[in-house]
């Protein structure tokens, strides 16, 4: 009995693996995928897949279960081995993840590192709070104007390129802002807030990198991790310039050229961090660059979707257009709730 079993379990294996590889070499011309017992990353549920080593070609979000039922009717593989591949999860590229957030962080320590100094070079330099208002808004104006020109890039050259050439122009604007005291001119410091704001307008090709190296189930995950990551950056590291201003208040050091002071000290280390993070994406980021999806049938849970998206609502304008107003409006009251502490808060701080 033990034999005939051991020759009937080998005569299955036998057979199972003809099916498999019968089903991989007819009909369709290899269109029917072959499912392993290892699931692989991007999954079916994904949005994107890998293509080849430098590219990634967006797919459209189709109903998970349409897709399994495809597969079944291609290679008759049990619902819960499909299943186990269209779950899973991760990241594509950890490490370029990590390079991301390294690119966000910096982008907005430009702004939360020199925050404590601020108001005391716009003095130094002659300005009053209205100036110090202009200097503040010029950091957000520089990210405005830079933002669709490097979401455009980032589709036209890739996310390598874009971002190497963001970092770099942030490093140049930090070098700049160190030489703000010496050359003692507003418009000067004016204009090197716009340059430190074109360098970190990254945000929307950060994004858009994250959400194309995770699964859809956990994309808003990770980029809520992001978003973390850049309001820890403005948020945060005040507190080292305002110790870099403190240790060196009335200190200055001159190294050939290049004077640290408390008003420079700032600007060198956000320099040293851009320069670090240029090397890295030079030498360990790994490019994607954006293709065009193919056109393909929507499912019916897309069809769905976008009918309610295109309902029309008040005053003529659409549900998918009132939640990217609403979006908007909040991103305004919470954007301008910060640039009124930039400057208001001044004024209170001093007294008390």
């Amino acid at each position: 009995t033990s034999r005939r079993s051991t020759s009937e379990v080998n005569t299955t294996i036998m057979a199972s693996m003809e099916l498999t590889e019968q089903g991989s070499n007819s009909g369709g011309g290899g269109d029917a995928p072959v499912v392993d017992a290892t699931p692989t990353f991007p999954p079916l549920s994904s949005t994107y897949s890998n293509v080849d080593d430098n590219h990634y070609v967006k797919m459209e979000d189709g109903d998970a279960n349409d897709q399994i039922e495809k597969s079944n009717s291609h290679n008759s593989q049990p619902l819960s081995i499909a299943n186990s591949v269209m779950t899973a999860e991760g990241l594509a590229d950890p490490i370029g993840f990590l390079i991301i957030c390294c690119v966000v962080l910096i982008g907005d320590m430009n702004r939360g590192v020199v925050f404590p100094i601020m108001w005391p070079l716009v003095q130094e330099l002659g300005g009053d709070a209205v100036w110090l208002g202009y200097v503040v808004g010029a950091f957000s104006f520089g990210r405005i104007i830079a933002s669709p020109t490097l979401g455009k890039w980032s589709i036209e050259f890739g996310y390598s390129k874009t971002l190497v050439g963001s970092t770099t122009t942030m490093l140049i604007a930090c070098l700049m802002f160190a030489q703000v005291y010496r050359v003692n001119s507003l418009y000067y410091l004016l204009f090197t807030q716009i340059m430190l704001g074109v360098g970190s307008a990254t945000l929307g090709v950060t994004r858009a990198f994250v959400a194309e190296i995770t699964a859809t189930r956990q994309r808003t995950v990770y980029i809520a991790l992001l978003t973390a990551v850049q309001y820890g950056g403005f948020t945060v590291t005040p507190l080292f310039g305002a110790l870099l201003m403190y240790a060196l208040q009335d200190n200055r050091y001159e190294v050939g050229f290049i004077v640290i002071d408390q008003y420079s000290a700032a600007a060198y280390f956000m320099a040293l961090l851009s320069a670090a993070t240029l090397a890295v994406l030079m030498t360990k980021f790994q490019n994607r660059n954006r293709t065009k999806p193919t056109k393909r049938k929507a499912s019916s849970r897309t069809s769905e979707r976008d009918e309610l998206a295109d309902r029309t609502m008040f005053c003529g304008i659409t549900v998918y257009d009132a939640a990217l107003l609403g979006c908007m409006l909040l991103n305004v009251s919470t954007k301008g709730s910060i640039g009124s502490f930039e400057t208001l808060g001044i004024s209170f701080a001093q007294s008390h």
